[in-house]
């Protein structure tokens, strides 16, 4: 707080740990807003009464408790399919980056080819600068950015 009672702003941190929790609160609302709407158009026929019918009622109640065992039951897939989406994920994360190993070796002459990119790319330890190997332009001082 400070002197006048008033929170101060969330630092960055903060933000970062709310991210997920915005996110998914607003992709329930987007959902809820969706079923409502969707709901309201197919069962809500007559705008002349004050109060919903009992047939308006037990349309919406059918329709809602559907929309939601829907949701439920793409959320099980989603969950289940979610671990196998991530694996093939980093897999061909993988992949890429043993072409970009590859590619790069088949610059190099042979005896060079063999070692490993540790000892192929300089490191400058005065300055704290370690180089792209694939990038060409990165081989200043610091301050050329």
């Amino acid at each position: 707080h400070n002197w006048a009672g008033h929170r101060k702003p969330a630092g960055k941190g903060h933000r970062d740990r709310m991210e997920p929790e915005i996110r998914n609160l607003r992709d329930f609302l987007l959902v809820y807003n969706k079923m409502t709407e969707t709901c309201f158009n197919k069962c809500v026929t007559n705008l002349n009464y004050r109060n919903i019918t009992l047939t308006e009622e037990n349309c919406i109640n059918n329709c809602a408790g559907k929309l939601i065992h829907t949701n439920h039951r793409l959320m099980s897939a989603y969950v289940q399919l979610m671990p196998t989406i991530v694996q093939r994920r980093i897999s061909d994360y993988e992949a890429k980056a043993a072409e970009v190993v590859q590619k790069s070796n088949v610059n190099l002459p042979a005896s060079e080819s063999q070692s490993s990119i540790a000892e192929i790319v300089p490191v400058d330890l005065e300055n704290s600068i370690i180089p792209d190997p694939l990038n060409q332009t990165n081989t200043g001082s610091p301050d050329q950015s």
